[in-house]
């Protein structure tokens, strides 16, 4: 604790720098969500890749499916006792370390010689994944003060949106092409950019320390906050049994042409941003609660008529779109029932959804590889409609309990 003393006054003119000058407070913002590009395109373009990669490291496709769960269900674990741990460092350090303990997994993933060494590479990466997201999220919140604290944090988390569009077809097209390994260094190439960023043009901030890891979980006290949460959880998981494993679901309409797979997910990344985006406008004309309600209804519906769409490419790219824009037009009206809840805590719990999400993601690739086993590729997307139903259900809960107990949520200092 006693190093934050002065390197808090060393940054205490750069945070007053940052907040007179906009334009370059905003420039940090969007290098931060760049960073968050560069740790999504890993997390999501595995999906893409699975069956080039599966077939090199002599696995089966279900098998394979697990570096997606490892990674994301270490980033929700990791996330909230890195940052409790780092608590009293300088912001700007941690984001440089977790950035380089990001590169070192991807670069590890790369020269990986088999799958159980992809794996513990694969751990490494989400560790600093689970470090740089919340880190990201504080500062872009201090650069930006708390009046924008809320659009701050949806720039960072959009990172993630946004490596469905573009990170994730790119990277399958150049697995396609060359080989998954190929895709890893593209992803080292993404991660050393933003790093360069970070060190260059994210100014330098104080942020108070947000003390111990019981501080940092008292908002799970909030029942309220809790069913928000779940309801990421489960309507994220019901969206993911699908995409973890796109390349299997819709290989009849590919023919096993990783370019074809790539415009798929192309368009599930670039209708999703669409989607994030009016779903965040629309939150706020309208009420998170029925954006949410009607996302969550829509991919339901989208899923069930999903497997008769897997014959014909066609068909495919047009339940895709669909299936995009439900899915994402869940993430953006979540955060802001979050910190409608305790603005105060923003940060705090923009971060948590954060960690349910890739929990989420753990949790479609092992229902996933279930599923698979027992109603095949074809159907699994029933499963996951079955499981948007019940996200419904936490949906509307939430918003019973907020309604009925306006003021139970601790406040935490962000």
């Amino acid at each position: 604790m006693s190093e934050s003393v002065p390197d808090r006054r060393s940054e205490a003119p750069a945070e007053k720098a940052a907040e007179g000058d906009s334009a370059a407070s905003w420039r940090g913002v969007l290098v931060l969500g760049f960073g968050t590009f560069a740790i999504g395109t890993d997390e999501f373009v595995l999906a893409g890749v699975l069956s080039e990669f599966s077939d090199s490291l002599s696995v089966d496709i279900t098998t394979a499916g697990q570096v997606v769960t490892v990674f994301a269900l270490t980033c929700a674990v990791m996330a909230p006792i890195l940052a409790t741990l780092t608590a009293a460092w300088p912001r700007h350090r941690v984001l440089k370390l977790s950035v380089l303990i990001y590169l070192l997994g991807v670069a590890g993933t790369g020269l990986a010689p088999s799958f159980p060494m992809v794996l513990a590479a694969q751990v490494v990466a989400a560790v600093g994944a689970g470090l740089y997201i919340p880190a990201a999220s504080v500062t872009a919140s201090a650069l930006m003060g708390p009046e924008r604290r809320g659009r701050a944090i949806a720039a960072v988390t959009t990172g993630l949106t946004a490596a469905t569009a573009l990170g994730a077809p790119i990277g399958t097209v150049v697995g396609s092409v060359f080989d998954w390994r190929a895709t890893m260094w593209f992803i080292a190439l993404l991660t050393v950019l933003s790093l360069f960023g970070v060190f260059t043009l994210v100014p330098r901030v104080a942020v108070g320390a947000p003390g111990g890891l019981r501080q940092r979980l008292a908002p799970l006290g909030d029942r309220r906050v809790v069913a928000v949460l779940a309801a990421t959880l489960v309507a994220f998981t019901a969206a993911y049994i699908v995409y973890t494993y796109m390349a299997e679901v819709f290989a009849p309409a590919t023919g096993g042409d990783g370019r074809k797979l790539a415009i798929l997910m192309f368009a599930f990344g670039l209708t999703g941003m669409v989607g994030n985006f009016y779903a965040g406008t629309l939150a706020d004309r309208f009420g998170a609660r029925l954006v949410v309600g009607g996302a969550v209804t829509l991919l339901a519906a989208s899923l069930l008529v999903l497997p008769f769409a897997t014959g014909s490419f066609a068909a495919a790219a047009v339940v895709i779109v669909v299936y995009g824009i439900a899915a994402w037009g869940i993430t953006a009206p979540q955060q802001s029932r979050l910190i409608t809840l305790n603005p105060e805590s923003a940060p705090l719990l923009i971060s948590l959804n954060a960690a349910f999400l890739y929990l989420a993601i753990a949790l479609s690739g092992v229902i996933g590889a279930v599923g698979i086993g027992a109603v095949g590729a074809r159907n699994i997307s029933l499963i996951g409609a079955a499981v948007a139903v019940l996200a419904l259900g936490l949906s509307e809960l939430g918003h019973r309990l907020a309604r009925s107990s306006p003021a139970q949520t601790a406040k935490v200092t962000a």
